[in-house]
């Protein structure tokens, strides 16, 4: 049986694969109802809100994005996780391409079912750098 950290580092590289590849639904099952997302300046986002702005851009943009898991620690049903994320979207149309990077604090809770699930994420990427 996978230890918890392994469970939750593959729920983290699924969600960059399914970025890349815009799936919307497979990413959204990998989050709580109440999932939250913390942003710099910006008011908290829900899972909704979530998905309205992935429909905004998906196909609009391609996505690439690299993580390093700095620090994992799960206790019970509860985990979270201390990352630094590199993304670049690279806009299909023009080939503008805008990076994003910095440090990323999430909280993953695992379901009755025992799936870690991402519940809450303080996203700390600094503003777009345009190429």
């Amino acid at each position: 049986m996978e230890s918890d950290e392994q469970q939750i580092r593959q729920v983290m590289e699924e969600w960059h694969r399914r970025s890349a590849l815009g799936e919307l639904d497979a990413i959204l099952g990998l989050m709580t109802e109440d999932a939250v997302f913390l942003r710099c300046g910006l008011p908290p986002m829900s899972k909704t809100e979530f998905a309205a702005g992935f429909r905004q851009w998906s196909g609009k943009a391609r996505i690439e994005s690299t993580f390093d898991v700095k620090e994992i620690h799960a206790s019970g049903d509860v985990a979270y996780v201390w990352s630094y994320i590199s993304l670049v979207m690279t806009a299909t149309e023009t080939g503008a391409r805008t990076t994003r990077e910095g440090s990323v604090l999430s909280v993953f809770r695992k379901s009755a079912a025992g799936k870690w699930l991402l519940a809450r994420d303080a996203n700390l990427l600094q503003a777009g750098k345009q190429d």
